[in-house]
């Protein structure tokens, strides 16, 4: 009776016949102390990240606070913020440019935080939150608002073009939907294809009207001035349930990203999980919009920059866009406010004066992030 041989392949087996690496189980041990110290490099970069662009934030809050075309000192602001400033000379200027920082905050999140849901939504690394018709619905809301209605107060418009967000995204869904499902190359389509006819439409309204076309243009060209802190806690409740909303739709995003077959072999109902992240992107543009304005950019270069920072894993991109969004859409501001004083130049102008050059860079060194 002959035996047989096996031969037992360098570093040897383990007793599941695992082949071991060379140098049998301490060369293992090696290779998972080297893959340990990997990940922990990882996080403590991932932290110093983390802590730097806090402190950037930080100083942008306190920039939008302080800096303008007259400078406030900062113990005065804070007497005011902690409710103890009925003696400050500027007082009104102070609470002025509190609301303006906290508009500033909130947009600048949820326009990032929308365009990388939107990005990872459409599958499409040039993709912002006025895919899907948002912003042009808004727009055509006002206009109708200030034409017809004769409304004529911000408080009045941001009702409006919250329902013309919200009513454009809705059609741009159910047009997506018309031939199947509601896929990423539709949703694209139909997003470009109702922008443009609202687009139209709103145009038309203020040739007709030059009183409408004077109103409107102070809104269209998007700023983060002249809002109150009843207006922000007005639109407050909406930016919270949008980002909850995209929020809790983080692990969806990643499964999408792979494609809709892999996702449903991952267990994820596609079709909850699409319309969950458009709700989610539609409210924050909704509201973005109706607060300030369209500003355009934002959404499109944060994400970006985030995912260059962190990798594509929405887990980590999404909270990072929250802190970079504010810094730079604040910071935007606050030099607009120096570079034309005694006046000022609009946010919305700013925030594409300094992303585009960003943007390009990004795009010849290859360095845009891929979903």
């Amino acid at each position: 009776m002959s035996a047989t041989l096996h031969a037992e392949p360098e570093g040897g087996t383990t007793p599941a016949g695992a082949i071991l690496p060379a140098g049998g189980s301490s060369g293992m041990v090696s290779g998972l102390a080297e893959r340990t110290g990997g990940l922990e490099h990882a996080r403590r970069r991932t932290l110093a990240l983390t802590v730097s662009l806090l402190v950037l934030l930080a100083a942008a809050l306190l920039a939008s606070i302080t800096l303008g075309s007259r400078a406030i000192p900062l113990a005065d602001a804070m007497q005011v913020l902690t409710g103890h400033g009925d003696t400050v000379a500027d007082r009104g200027i102070v609470e002025a440019r509190l609301a303006r920082t906290a508009v500033g905050f909130l947009v600048g999140a949820a326009l990032a935080v929308a365009g990388a849901a939107m990005q990872g939504l459409t599958r499409n690394p040039l993709a912002d939150p006025g895919l899907l018709g948002v912003n042009a619905g808004a727009g055509l809301a006002v206009v109708v608002a200030i034409s017809v209605f004769g409304v004529g107060s911000l408080t009045g418009y941001v009702w409006w073009a919250m329902a013309g967000a919200g009513l454009a995204a809705v059609i741009v869904h159910c047009l997506a939907g018309l031939a199947g499902a509601a896929t990423p190359l539709r949703l694209t389509i139909a997003g470009a294809a109702v922008t443009a006819g609202l687009a139209s439409w709103s145009s038309g309204l203020l040739v007709s009207s030059r009183q409408s076309f004077d109103s409107f243009r102070f809104w269209q060209v998007g700023t983060i001035g002249g809002r109150g802190l009843d207006l922000v806690v007005t639109v407050l409740p909406f930016f919270v349930v949008g980002l909850l909303v995209v929020l809790l739709a983080v692990r969806q995003l990643n499964a999408l990203a792979l494609g809709e077959d892999l996702a449903r072999g991952l267990g994820e109902n596609v079709v909850l999980a699409r319309a969950a992240v458009a709700v989610g992107v539609a409210v924050l543009c909704g509201a973005s919009t109706a607060l300030a304005g369209p500003i355009g950019f934002l959404g499109l270069v944060v994400p970006h920059v985030a995912r260059f920072a962190v990798g594509p894993d929405h887990r980590r991109t999404i909270p990072l866009c929250l802190v970079i969004g504010p810094t730079l859409l604040l910071a935007a501001d606050t030099v607009g406010r120096l570079v034309a004083q005694p006046s000022e130049v609009q946010a919305g102008i700013m925030t594409a004066v300094i992303g585009v050059p960003f943007f390009v860079v990004l795009v010849r060194r290859g360095r845009m992030a891929s979903l």
